[in-house]
């Protein structure tokens, strides 16, 4: 009886060991078959499409091998929609990263008087981005937007190929500040304060003492900060989408906007796989950089 129990003991104690490895993974497999069937199934779907010939109905009917490229490269609203892609990031990444740096950096301290401008560039972050998109379709109108009716205008702010891009680019900036601030707003709290009170009897100025001092410490949070936002920056399309479509004459086009159009606009189902891999690359590139940065240049 002994030894059956002892041998009983060492099975149970060797599928315990077995449940224990295999326990995580049941965790994680709902999860890895979503990621399976909604994200690296339809990416690995697009490459094979971004090198076939597709019919309308979605179907393979060729090898084109680099043909679509070709085609996309040729395309004048190709380069249109990435010159504008690169300008939206080139702009909103840097004109955000400032204004959400000096921001967290003037509400480094506890106030109770701070919760009103806290409150202020939180605001943006409980707006949808196609609320927003909206609400600045209205603002911006050129007949009854507040804008125009407060400097006594009636410029067509989304209408005119020299300001509709300026004008989405002060959408997203002003989306974007929320999130920004409240990271950059922690990391600035996190500054041991001795270590700034020690700088200061030192003689240390506040200018000093932020570019020596506190801008080194959350450089981690600024680089994550600008990898998030040149991502979300190169992704932008909807309020490409809901205010201009694109226009005028392409001066909002974006990559995913003419992704979109290429794919349910016009049944192109390869040209719009070759632009979406475009933007993929765009953005795996910027995040090597950033990744590099991160490890060259960051002290953790």
């Amino acid at each position: 009886m002994m030894t059956r129990t002892a041998g009983a003991g060492a099975c149970g104690s060797g599928w315990g060991k077995i449940s224990r490895a295999v326990k995580p993974w049941l965790f994680l497999l709902p999860m890895l078959l979503l990621a399976v069937l909604f994200v690296y199934f339809p990416f690995l779907k697009n490459i094979v499409y971004s090198f076939s010939t597709v019919n309308r109905f979605g179907k393979i009917t060729a090898f084109a091998g680099l043909d679509n490229y070709r085609y996309m490269f040729s395309r004048r609203e190709f380069g249109t929609a990435l010159r504008n892609t690169l300008t939206l990031t080139g702009v909103n990444v840097p004109v955000t990263l400032l204004i959400t740096l000096l921001a967290a950096r003037l509400r480094r301290g506890e106030s109770r008087m701070g919760l009103i401008p806290d409150a202020l560039l939180s605001l943006p972050m409980a707006v949808s981005m196609s609320a927003a998109s909206l609400i600045f379709r209205v603002l911006l109108n050129p007949t009854v937007g507040y804008i125009n009716t407060l400097f006594g205008m009636e410029y067509p702010w989304f209408e005119s190929a020299r300001t509709a891009l300026p004008s989405l680019l002060t959408l997203t900036v002003w989306m974007g500040i929320p999130f920004n601030f409240l990271i950059l707003r922690a990391a600035f709290r996190n500054v041991p304060g001795d270590v700034i009170e020690g700088a200061r009897l030192d003689g240390a100025g506040t200018l000093r003492i932020f570019f020596r001092m506190e801008l080194p410490l959350v450089m981690p949070t600024v680089l994550y900060v600008i990898c998030t936002n040149t991502i979300l920056a190169l992704m932008t399309s909807g309020p490409v989408m809901i205010i201009t479509r694109g226009g005028p004459s392409r001066a909002t086009t974006t990559l995913i906007y003419l992704m979109y159009t290429a794919g349910y606009g016009s049944f192109n189902f390869s040209m719009a796989a070759c632009v979406s891999l475009a933007a993929f690359v765009l953005s795996i590139a910027f995040t090597l950089l950033n990744l590099w940065l991160d490890r060259e240049k960051v002290s953790w």
